[in-house]
């Protein structure tokens, strides 16, 4: 799989973790420098709380378009150290 917006891949992985239909690509696997901290969280009832980056490609943002569960509760503890993307990046 593929995670790509604005003509860049920002992460590839065949080992993605698919969860409510969202790909959640291993960190290690997601280009950091495209990654720019947010403020942003929300809550999941049964994931937990999640954070968010804006991701950065040749001068354009796209503000909260990846998130992370950084401490997911049990239930979903297969996403820990995952990143999934939305708001535009194409999973292909």
């Amino acid at each position: 799989m593929k995670a790509i917006w604005n003509n860049q891949v920002i992460a590839e992985s065949d080992q993605t973790v698919v969860i409510e239909g969202n790909h959640y690509f291993p960190r290690e696997t997601v280009k950091k420098e495209y990654l720019k901290d947010s403020d942003t969280h929300s809550t999941c009832p049964w994931k937990g709380q999640a954070s968010y980056y804006s991701v950065l490609v040749d001068g354009e943002l796209n503000k909260d378009a990846a998130w992370y569960y950084p401490d997911p509760k049990p239930a979903a503890s297969v996403i820990k150290d995952r990143i999934a993307f939305w708001k535009g990046v194409k999973v292909t």
